[in-house]
């Protein structure tokens, strides 16, 4: 964080999560309880450099149910976080709407990282891809999954109090707004939110989601994204540990020379402005 210039970082589990083993709830709510622990003892010994997203035992839902209730009430989280899709439970899937309905009442703020994509059509090549880790480009494309399920699903629309807060500028989401959202009125296809338009998509975006700066933006990728939102929408995220530190300092330099040159004055709300609103620290 100091090599950085990092006053303050929130944490969380990412992929693998603390659902390790399909089926064992047990095992996920141990491995659950020892994580938001963790997270909220070092909140409480360095409250001005750590806060924490809990995590969640999906697709446990009692489980998450009785966590959520836990990480708010008794350890003091700063949100949640969810994974893409969870053995093949993809956000937006109706049987996670309990665990929606209760995040909405608390006004959460959801923090999703993507995952392994798990696609029931998607082992049909002979010689998979991988040359690169899933992560390079795999995680980009269930992020857009988890994303468009979302918002087909009405999970966003019927949760309006719920933050979203998705990683890497958005994957690979961005080239696809304009499609999904127009497609599924003038198909009239069963199921999907009623109100999913362009515009209700862009409103939406821009009310109810933020989206960080994680992986390499710069050059090209923002500005996919800043067609949909303002900068207002934007944050600061490393991805460290998984991206090395010797990574992160590479993308803080690409960052230094570029949001001056896409941000203009609106440097400092990417930077810290946005987050100290978004975590109401101001």
């Amino acid at each position: 964080m100091e090599t950085c210039n990092i006053s303050k970082s929130i944490l969380s589990i990412t992929t693998p999560g603390v659902h390790l083993v399909p089926g064992d709830d047990k095992l996920a709510r141990k491995i659950t309880h020892l994580c938001n622990n963790a997270g909220a003892e070092l909140k409480r010994r360095r409250p001005d450099q750590f806060g924490f997203f809990a995590s969640l035992p999906v697709p446990d839902i009692s489980g998450a149910l009785e966590e959520i209730k836990r990480a708010y009430d008794e350890l003091d989280c700063d949100g949640v976080t969810f994974e893409t899709n969870k053995h093949g439970v993809y956000l937006g899937d109706q049987r996670l709407d309990p665990i929606f309905e209760e995040l909405n009442r608390r006004h959460a703020t959801v923090f999703i990282h993507p995952t392994t994509p798990c696609m029931p059509d998607g082992h049909t090549a002979a010689v998979p891809v991988t040359l690169f880790p899933r992560s390079t480009y795999e995680f980009f494309f269930d992020t857009c999954r988890a994303v468009i399920n979302l918002f087909a699903s009405g999970t966003v629309s019927r949760n309006p109090y719920i933050t979203f807060i998705i990683p890497h500028m958005a994957g690979a989401f961005p080239p696809l707004v304009d499609r999904f959202s127009r497609v599924a009125p003038l198909l009239g296809l069963p199921g999907v939110d009623p109100q999913l338009s362009p515009d209700f998509v862009r409103e939406r975006l821009n009310r109810q989601f933020y989206f960080d700066t994680a992986g390499w933006p710069f050059p090209a990728q923002v500005h996919g994204l800043l067609q949909y939102v303002t900068p207002e929408r934007i944050l600061y995220g490393s991805d460290f540990p998984f991206t090395p530190l010797h990574a992160v300092v590479a993308c803080c330099e690409e960052h230094d020379e570029h949001l001056p040159q896409v941000f203009k004055e609106e440097v400092e709300k990417v930077c810290t402005g946005n987050a100290k609103r978004l975590l109401k620290m101001e």
